[in-house]
């Protein structure tokens, strides 16, 4: 068991699934064009993405308990393929082929995030410290790449047939091939868990108060964050009436954080625990979204920006973490964890759109502090499993060799 070599093939696997969505991303604009779609029609075809990913995640969790995590790793790297590359070819089409294929790229994602998230829990129990948020700081990397390769590709006029099919080519090529490096998602580091079947286990964890709680727990993080992606520009430009160049700097600001936070975030996790530190971190994004909405100019916009971005940083990661303490129940906690929490990334913009036409944008983002606020009263939950082998919360973990 070469666990070095899983640690660089989740590393891939994040990355990809990142690289591949930004690239998709970034070439929107030309296929509404292409499809003669305006906003709203746009809206509707861009739905079918959330279609997909929420079908793929409450299922998900029986599929990686029966087939593991290399498995639909693999597996859903060639369907996400096949999805790009029906949608960037369907574009020549009309707008069917492009739903179709926006489906499957949704439902691959949905299922290929949970099964990475799994062996990332692996991964971490293996290396005997916090590692899963510089996964998610690799997905961070991955769609930076994937939006500058894609600008690149659009000031080159490259057609997006052409682009997109060779992203789909290469992703599937190189994250199969990693993938075929995971550890198995099963040892005999974690409790026995009886003679329960995969079905009876993904069903179960549906009714564990602690999973359903981390779940809330990352919903609030996964609305921080996809709040913070979607608003933060918007909100700078039309409340803080600055240029769009600069609307867009606090943006970067908060992206910037956020993959800091996220890439030194595990030594703290292991000299202080993980209640304490997302605590803490929730605290300084709630102070973050309070200095981004109230200053009374856009340098305190800015630092709060950076605030908040850091306050979101491990939130998300963490409670991935929690849910695959036990790494025989893994698959299916991270699927209720992923499904709770992802409702935030679907729901949490139209939110806040609704709440700015109320009361403007600026304004409706105290939610975000809201939430973070519930973040913190149950913080407890993401605490180490008894008998899983993890250090309790007062205690640093050490790597297996400083033991």
């Amino acid at each position: 068991m070469n666990v070095r070599a899983a640690t660089t093939a989740t590393y891939a696997a994040f990355i990809g699934s990142g690289f591949a969505f930004a690239s998709w991303a970034s070439r929107i604009p030309q296929i509404r064009d292409r499809l003669a779609l305006d906003s709203s029609e746009l809206g509707l075809v861009l739905l079918a993405i959330a279609a997909g990913s929420l079908l793929a995640l409450p299922l998900s969790g029986p599929v990686v308990t029966r087939i593991g995590s290399s498995r639909t790793v693999i597996a859903m790297s060639a369907l996400l393929a096949v999805g790009l590359t029906t949608a960037a070819l369907g574009s020549l089409a009309g707008v069917a082929p492009v739903v179709l294929g926006l489906f499957l790229l949704g439902f691959a994602n949905g299922a290929w995030d949970v099964a990475m998230n799994v062996q990332g829990t692996v991964v971490e129990r293996h290396l005997g410290k916090s590692v899963m948020s510089r996964f998610h700081a690799g997905f961070s990397l991955g769609t930076v790449a994937g939006a500058l390769i894609g600008a690149a590709m659009v000031a080159a006029r490259v057609p997006v047939a052409a682009h997109l099919t060779v992203v789909a080519a290469l992703v599937v090529a190189a994250v199969a091939w990693q993938a075929r490096r995971f550890v198995p998602d099963h040892d005999q580091t974690g409790p026995a868990t009886g003679s329960d079947t995969p079905r009876v286990s993904a069903l179960a964890a549906w009714r564990e108060p602690r999973t359903l709680l981390i779940g809330l727990f990352v919903l609030a993080f996964a609305f921080t964050e996809g709040v913070g992606n979607d608003w933060i520009s918007v909100a700078a430009i039309d409340g803080h009436h600055v240029s769009p160049a600069l609307g867009t700097l606090a943006f970067a600001g908060f992206l910037t954080a956020m993959t800091v936070g996220r890439w030194f975030g595990p030594g703290l996790l292991d000299r202080y625990g993980r209640t304490p530190v997302v605590r803490i971190l929730a605290l300084i994004g709630i102070a973050g979204v309070a200095l981004f909405v109230f200053g009374p100019s856009p340098a305190y916009a800015y630092a709060g920006a950076l605030l908040w971005g850091l306050g979101a940083s491990l939130g998300f990661p963490v409670g991935m973490s929690a849910g695959g303490d036990d790494p025989r129940r893994a698959a299916a906690r991270v699927s209720v964890i992923a499904s709770v929490g992802y409702c935030a990334f679907l729901g949490g913009p139209p939110a806040i759109g609704f709440l700015g036409d109320h009361y403007t944008v600026l304004r409706a983002l105290v939610v975000v502090a809201a939430l973070l606020a519930m973040a913190v009263l149950i913080a407890s939950s993401v605490r180490p499993l008894p008998g899983t082998g993890l250090a309790p919360e007062s205690e640093p973990r050490l790597a297996p060799e400083a033991r």
